[in-house]
């Protein structure tokens, strides 16, 4: 009896869940489906500009301000947290791994206000007096991004490298392979799904961060056309016009939500389906593809 009650209240929770999203999905669908219908879904996203005051609903500079500061955060980001993965997984004593990983975990905690004080007092100056511009640019929302993101990806990258058994190790070393030849033949193809999962989850998060990059971004309605130019994302531009907007206005700020909310949950889902990916029957796994050529190398 007990336990049936207690699976009936984590039922509940969960299906709680659901309805809350579900509820803010109907939301922001609701208060944001009007001015996609009276400007067009078309001209929403890729024509004309951003002018509430004239009744101009536009958001693709801040389209394309998100996009490459989701690239620019991922190209500085994924490199080095990866990197970290490696180390702490593969090749650090087990003392190291045990104070180096719970600390990266820590950094996932700070405020991202945080980030985005020390990029105004020492990143964006810096920009500024060496290569030009205004300092709030491209370049210094994704280098705050890129740190920002690096604890997620670290984190869920250790988890799918320790994933990989044991035997595949034992058996690649057996075969007379290096160290580093069985972690890049054997153990990074074996875990590629957890890697890919981490990576696009890294990418939400930095599609998604609001304060940090309303700090450092600049917030200048316009296409950048150098990583020195000022820019502005989508969440920013919820962020800062809320406060005041009204009517039409505010409207076209939650359509801007439904087309965040829909490519945020689009880059969750592929994160799931990287996890669960099914091994093809067809073709030999990787690593095991690995090993045979580690066997005819040793032969």
């Amino acid at each position: 009896m007990r336990a049936a009650l207690v699976r009936r209240a984590l039922q509940m929770i969960a299906f709680s869940a659901i309805g809350v999203l579900a509820l803010i999905t109907v939301f922001i669908v609701r208060e944001g489906a009007p001015v996609l219908y009276k400007t067009g879904v078309g001209h929403f996203l890729f024509g004309g500009a951003w002018r509430p005051l004239e009744g101009e609903f536009g958001i693709w500079p801040m389209i394309v301000g998100s996009t490459v500061v989701t690239i620019g955060a991922l190209a500085i980001g994924v490199p080095l947290a990866l990197a970290c993965a490696i180390v702490l997984a593969e090749l650090a004593p087990p003392r190291a791994r045990a104070l180096l990983k719970p600390t990266i975990e820590l950094l996932a905690g700070i405020p991202s206000v945080v980030y985005g004080f020390m990029g105004v007092v020492l990143l964006v100056p810096w920009i500024r007096e060496h290569l030009g511009g205004p300092g709030p640019s491209v370049l210094a929302a994704s280098v705050i991004l890129g740190i920002m993101i690096m604890p997620t990806i670290i984190g869920i990258s250790i988890d799918a490298l320790q994933a990989v058994p044991r035997s595949y190790r034992e058996g690649s070393r057996a075969l007379g392979a290096t160290e580093w030849q069985t972690i890049r033949m054997v153990v990074l193809p074996a875990a590629r799904s957890g890697l890919v999962a981490a990576v696009i989850l890294g990418m939400g998060r930095a599609l998604g961060e609001t304060m940090a990059v309303i700090m450092v971004a600049g917030n200048s309605v316009r296409v950048p056309h150098a990583i020195t130019d000022p820019v502005r994302t989508l969440t920013a531009n919820i962020a800062l016009e809320m406060g005041y907007a009204s009517g039409d206005h505010a409207r076209a700020l939650f359509a801007t939500a439904i087309v965040l909310f829909v490519i945020v949950m689009a880059l969750n889902s592929l994160a799931s389906l990287a996890r669960r990916r099914p091994r093809r029957r067809t073709r030999r796994p990787l690593w095991r593809r690995a090993l045979g050529a580690l066997s005819r190398g040793a032969r």
